[in-house]
C-alpha cells in the first residue's frame, strides 16, 4: 500500500498519534526556530534526565521500522537506548538481527507433560521485560477439567499449593504466530506485520494504541499498556531487540515474539528452557531433522480454533 493511501485510510488515527506527541513537544518547534541558543536554553530548562530536544524531535518524525534506512534505524536505536538509560538507570543494548534464511519457527507443546507449575510464565516475564505493575504476562496456563476442551470454562487464575490437581490438566496459551494473522489485517497504521521467519512483530514506536489488533486476535494474545510499565532496574534484561523485548512505553500493544532476541541468535525461547518437565518443543519448520518436524510427523497434533483459518504455528499433542 502506498504511503499516501495508508495516511488517507487511517488519517484520524495518525493525526491522533502525532497530536499526542506534539502535546509534549511544543517547545521543540520554538527551539528549532530560535536556533542553537534557544535549543540550549530549552534543554537547560528541561533539567537533567529529561529527553533531549533532538531525541524528541527525532521520535516525532520517525518512520515505521520497515521503511527506515539503516542510518535511520541506527538513530532510532540510539534514542531507545538513551530513553532506557534515563528511565531505568541501566545501559540497554538494542539489536536488529533480521530473520535467518531458510527458517520458519514453530512451537509444539506436550499437554501430557505440562503440570501447571507456570515456570514458563515467570521466565517469559523476566526475559521479555514485562511490566510487573500493572502486571502483564504473555503466557497463560489454563487449568481445565479432564475431558473438557471448552476454553470458556478454563480457570485462568487457579491457585493451588501443589500441582497438578486431581481431575485437571493444563493448557498453556500464548501468541500462536498465525500464518494468516487477523491482527495484522486489523491494524490501521501497519504497526504490526509478519516477518519471513513467521514471527508477527510490533513496531512500538508506530503503534497508536487503538487496540483493533486485540479485538481481532482470537487467542487473547495481545496486551495493552494502560500505564507506564514498571520493571525493577535490577531485573531489567538489557539484551533486547527492536521488535522484541526492549522496554515499551505506555499506550501501546505488545505480544510474544518467540523470544526474537534469543531465537534469531540460535537460542531457544526462555519459556522452553524454564520448563521443568520438557513439555515444550521449538524449532525450524523447514528443517526435516528438527525436533518440531519430528513431532508434527510422528504425533497426533491439533491447533486451537483451527476452524477460523488463522493457521497457527503452535501445535499441541499428548503422549
Amino acid at each position: 500500500m502506498a504511503p499516501s493511501s495508508r495516511i488517507t485510510a487511517a488519517g484520524s488515527t495518525l493525526t491522533r498519534r502525532v497530536l499526542l506527541k506534539l502535546a509534549g513537544l511544543v517547545t521543540v518547534g520554538a527551539a528549532l526556530l530560535g536556533g542553537r541558543r534557544a535549543i540550549a536554553r530549552a534543554a537547560q530548562a528541561a533539567g537533567p534526565g529529561a529527553e533531549s530536544l533532538a531525541d524528541a524531535w527525532g521520535a516525532l518524525l520517525q518512520q515505521q521500522y520497515t521503511r527506515m534506512s539503516p542510518d535511520e534505524i541506527k538513530a532510532a536505536i540510539g534514542r531507545i537506548e538513551r530513553r532506557a538509560k534515563r528511565q531505568h538507570g541501566v545501559d540497554v543494548s538494542v539489536g536488529t538481527e533480521p530473520p535467518m534464511d531458510g527458517v520458519v519457527f514453530g512451537y509444539a507443546l506436550n499437554i501430557s507433560k505440562c503440570k501447571g507449575v507456570r515456570r514458563c510464565v515467570e521466565a517469559c516475564v523476566a526475559e521479555n521485560n514485562l511490566s510487573r505493575d500493572p502486571q502483564i504476562q504473555y503466557i497463560r496456563v489454563l487449568e481445565m477439567d479432564h475431558g473438557d476442551m471448552n476454553l470458556n470454562r478454563a480457570n485462568h487464575y487457579f491457585e493451588a499449593e501443589t500441582v497438578p490437581r486431581a481431575g485437571k490438566f493444563y493448557l498453556p496459551v500464548q501468541c500462536m504466530q498465525c500464518d494468516n494473522p487477523p491482527c495484522v489485517k486489523a491494524c490501521p497504521v501497519e504497526a504490526t506485520w509478519q516477518e519471513r521467519d513467521g514471527i508477527t512483530v510490533v513496531d512500538y514506536d508506530w503503534c497508536i494504541g487503538c487496540r483493533y489488533c486485540m479485538t481481532a486476535c482470537p487467542y487473547w494474545a495481545r496486551h495493552f499498556n494502560w500505564s507506564e510499565p514498571t520493571i525493577p532496574p535490577a531485573s531489567l534484561n538489557t539484551d533486547t531487540h527492536y521488535l522484541g523485548n526492549r522496554p515499551r512505553p505506555k499506550g501501546v500493544v505488545e505480544k510474544c515474539t518467540f523470544c526474537i532476541q534469543r531465537t534469531r541468535k540460535g537460542r531457544q525461547p526462555a519459556c522452553l528452557e524454564a520448563c521443568p518437565t520438557g513439555a515444550r518443543i521449538f524449532g525450524n519448520l523447514l528443517d526435516p531433522a528438527s525436533d518440531i518436524r519430528y513431532v508434527l510427523e510422528n504425533k497426533t497434533v491439533f491447533r486451537l480454533k483451527e476452524e477460523l483459518g488463522t493457521e497457527p504455528k503452535f501445535w499441541y499433542f499428548t503422549d
